[in-house]
């Protein structure tokens, strides 16, 4: 019994004092915590204690983060540390439908969380006695706890919505529900400070399989139309006069293609644009005119000799690079035959800089590879 008093009564960092030594550990990134929690027992309890976590959210030390959900079980997110250069898992997401197939959904980071909003929630197999469920349920997993915590349900269930921050609110627009086959014209923004949801005004045209982007403190919402012949148009929101208008605009995409939209440092938005070639195209804020950047590389495999060009893969923006994250490749064998190879790679590349100068770092974690459900990133 005294031993143990006395190796509680030791310091956590010999020569400081325990609140500098808290400071010290509280700076260390997220992604080393698993490491130096086998440290000793001491240090572990420190990483997993509410002191710890209180210490770095009063700070605002919550760390880069690049979250990833990738096809198969879809409540296992996994989450990539640029400093300690490591991915790690994040504990299971709670739900109300366990076992049940969740798309449509979209996520989100403001003020120091990541949010997962609404979707729809498919039983598989599918049976004819059940019906996916659209749901309004929002969580949200806090980076100082590691832990997931249900917050302020939407007013309205919805699945692919358009989704974004303005302000430091989180808007939503559009969207299927389970009462119609179209879309539909509401929209509401959150408050996470409060945690409520408060109804905006309709839309001008009802919207599904939408997306939100926010340019200027204004919420564009595109629809999966956008970029066809005749409809270059877009559904904007002002936040400071509460209103709707369409306006027109050129966006070198449709939603039907494989794409992603990312905002790199607040007002550079580029997109990544999958028509026969993958390629990153910048857009001028003020003119509206979009300019190549430079194509994805090709993927090289081990044992195959031909470059193969991937797809279904994530696309986000942290810190001042671009990634791309995971995807498929179609390798075609001598009988005519082709295997889908799942990737785990993640390219890196900062778009300032002409021409593109592509980096692979570590590698996803574990299990976890091939076509990219969903991708966010928070920066502190």
């Amino acid at each position: 019994m005294a031993r143990r008093r006395e190796l509680n009564d030791k310091p956590i960092i010999p020569g400081l004092p325990d609140d500098v030594a808290y400071s010290c550990l509280a700076r260390v990134s997220h992604g080393n915590h698993g490491l130096l929690e086998v440290v000793c027992k001491k240090w572990k309890d420190v990483f997993r204690s509410s002191d710890y976590s209180n210490l770095k959210a009063r700070e605002g030390w919550c760390g880069n983060w690049l979250f990833v959900l990738t096809e198969g079980d879809n409540t296992e997110w996994i989450a990539y540390d640029p400093d300690a250069d490591r991915w790690h898992p994040l504990p299971k997401i709670p739900t109300f439908n366990p076992g049940w197939h969740h798309d449509g959904f979209s996520c989100i980071s403001v003020r120091n969380r990541f949010l997962v909003i609404g979707g729809c929630y498919t039983p598989e197999p599918l049976s004819p006695h059940q019906k996916p469920l659209i749901t309004n349920e929002v969580v949200e997993f806090n980076p100082f706890k590691k832990e997931w915590r249900r917050k302020a349900s939407m007013k309205t269930p919805r699945s692919n919505f358009a989704c974004c921050v303005v302000g430091g609110k989180v808007y939503v627009a559009g969207g299927r529900t389970s009462s119609t086959s179209r879309g539909i014209d509401l929209a509401e923004v959150y408050d996470p400070v409060e945690d409520r949801w408060k109804e905006l005004p309709t839309m001008p045209t009802a919207q599904m399989d939408c997306i939100g982007l926010s340019i200027k403190n204004r919420l564009h919402v595109l629809s999966d139309q956008v970029g066809l012949p005749d409809h270059n148009t877009s559904e904007l929101y002002d936040p400071l006069d509460r209103s709707w208008r369409t306006v027109g605009d050129i966006w070198p995409f449709s939603k039907a293609m494989q794409v992603a939209v990312t905002v790199v440092r607040g007002d550079r938005i580029f997109t990544l644009v999958d028509c026969g070639e993958s390629c990153i195209k910048r857009r001028d804020t003020d003119q509206g005119q979009w300019s190549n950047v430079g194509p994805v590389p090709l993927v090289t495999l081990t044992d195959h000799t031909r470059s193969l060009e991937a797809f279904g893969y994530g696309f986000a923006a942290l810190g001042s690079d671009l990634y791309v994250v995971g995807g498929k490749v179609l390798k075609w064998e001598a009988t005519g035959r082709f295997d889908i190879v799942k990737l785990n790679l993640v390219r890196i590349c900062d778009p300032t800089v002409l021409p593109l100068k592509w980096r692979e770092t570590r590698p996803m974690y574990g299990l976890a590879r091939g076509a990219v459900v969903a991708s966010a990133t928070l920066e502190e």
